[in-house]
C-alpha cells in the first residue's frame, strides 16, 4: 500500500506511517488488494486526507466502513460516486439537509464538495473486500483514525464534529471538548432514523451557526 496524502498531513501523521502496526496493515492491505477485489480504489484509500487538507479542516464527520458494493466508495465516509444510487443512510442525511437548511436533495450522492471546503469525511477502517462488511475491520485501521482524530483535537481548535451513532461517539471520546464544538445524534441509518434519533438534529445549521460565531466561511452543504 503506498501511502499517497497530501504533504499538509504528513507532519501531522508521519509517526504513525512508522510504527509497526501501520507497516502490518500496509502488508495486509497489499496483499488484500492483490489476491481480492476491495474498495476503494487503492489510489483513493486517503482520498478523506487528500480532498480536505489538515490547514483547510473544520468540520470531522465520522463513519464506519467504506460501502462496500461494486462503484460505490470513494474514499469518503457516506459518499458515493456519481451515478451510484445513493445508500439508505445518505438518503437520510440529504432527507435532514432538506428541511433543516431547505437544500433540495441532490442528484449525486458524491460529497467530494462537502470535503474540498474542509469537511474530513473520514471512516474508521478505510478499506473493505467487496460484499464483504467489516472484513477490514481489528487490522490497524482503527488506530490509525484513532490517531487522526487524536491529532485533530491536539493540533487544531474551534474544530466541529459530528458523532453519528454509538459508533462515531465512541471514536470521538478522547475528543478534547474544552477546545472543540461537538455534535451527537443517531445514526442516519433507517433503523436508527425511523425510531427517532436522526432526524431534526439540525446538526447542518448549528455546524454553520459555529463556524459564524468563529469568524470562519459556512459550509456549503
Amino acid at each position: 500500500m503506498n501511502v499517497v496524502i497530501n504533504k499538509t498531513w504528513k507532519p501531522i501523521l508521519k509517526d504513525e506511517f512508522n510504527k509497526d502496526y501501520f507497516k502490518n496493515l500496509a502488508s495486509f492491505v497489499k496483499s488484500e488488494y492483490k489476491y481480492y477485489t476491495c474498495f476503494p480504489k487503492g489510489n483513493e484509500i486517503f482520498n478523506a486526507f487528500n480532498a480536505c487538507t489538515f490547514d483547510a479542516l473544520k468540520v470531522v464527520i465520522i463513519g464506519q466502513d467504506p460501502y462496500h458494493g461494486v462503484g460505490q466508495a470513494n474514499g469518503l465516509c457516506f459518499s458515493v460516486n456519481d451515478g451510484i444510487a445513493q445508500p439508505p443512510s445518505l438518503i437520510n442525511i440529504f432527507k435532514e439537509l432538506q428541511t433543516d437548511i431547505n437544500k433540495p436533495i441532490p442528484k449525486s450522492g458524491n460529497l467530494i464538495s462537502w470535503a474540498n471546503q474542509g469537511v474530513l469525511l473520514l471512516n474508521a477502517t478505510l478499506t473493505v473486500r467487496a460484499h464483504q462488511a467489516g472484513s477490514h475491520q481489528k487490522q490497524g485501521w482503527e488506530q490509525f483514525t484513532d490517531a487522526v482524530i487524536q491529532q485533530i483535537s491536539n493540533k487544531k481548535e474551534n474544530v466541529v464534529f459530528l458523532l453519528w451513532g454509538g459508533f462515531a461517539k465512541k471514536k470521538g471520546a478522547k475528543i478534547d471538548k474544552t477546545k472543540h464544538h461537538i455534535l451527537t445524534s443517531g445514526h442516519p441509518s433507517p433503523l436508527s432514523a425511523n425510531r427517532g434519533y436522526w432526524f431534526g438534529n439540525k446538526h447542518f445549521s448549528k455546524t454553520n451557526d459555529f463556524l459564524k460565531k468563529q469568524g470562519l466561511d459556512i459550509i456549503e452543504w
